[in-house]
C-alpha cells in the first residue's frame, strides 16, 4: 500500500490543496508550492515550523519523520491510528498548512 487513500480522502475534505505524488505517498502543497503534509502508508507526515518542532513530537502518534535513517527537522510522522477523529486531523493538517503558507512562494 503507497498509502491510505480513506485518510487522503478526509484530508481533501478537510483542506483542498494542490496534490503531489511524493515520498512513497500523496503531498499536500500550498499554492506557493511549498508541501504542507503527505499521507504516507496509513500515516500523516506534517511540516511544521522549527520552533514548534519540539512541541509537536510531544504529540499523541507523533514522532520525528527520519525513514531514510537521517531525521528531517521540521517533519513530524503522526501514526494514523491517533487520526481517526477529524478534530485531531484537523488540528495537524492546520499545523502544517499554518506554517507551509507562512513561507516565501517558491
Amino acid at each position: 500500500m503507497a498509502y491510505d487513500e480513506a485518510l487522503a480522502d478526509r484530508v481533501r475534505e478537510l483542506c483542498p490543496l494542490g496534490e503531489k505524488r511524493m515520498f512513497g505517498g500523496l503531498g499536500f502543497l500550498t499554492a506557493g508550492g511549498h508541501m504542507a503534509f503527505a499521507v504516507v502508508d496509513a500515516d500523516l507526515l506534517v511540516r511544521v515550523s522549527p520552533a514548534e518542532y519540539d512541541e509537536a513530537l510531544g504529540e499523541p502518534g507523533a514522532r520525528a519523520f527520519d525513514d531514510t535513517g537521517k531525521r528531517m527537522s521540521g517533519w513530524v510522522r503522526v501514526a494514523g491510528d491517533v487520526l481517526e477523529t477529524d478534530d485531531v486531523l484537523g488540528d495537524w493538517v492546520e499545523r502544517g498548512t499554518s506554517y507551509a503558507e507562512s513561507l516565501p512562494p517558491k
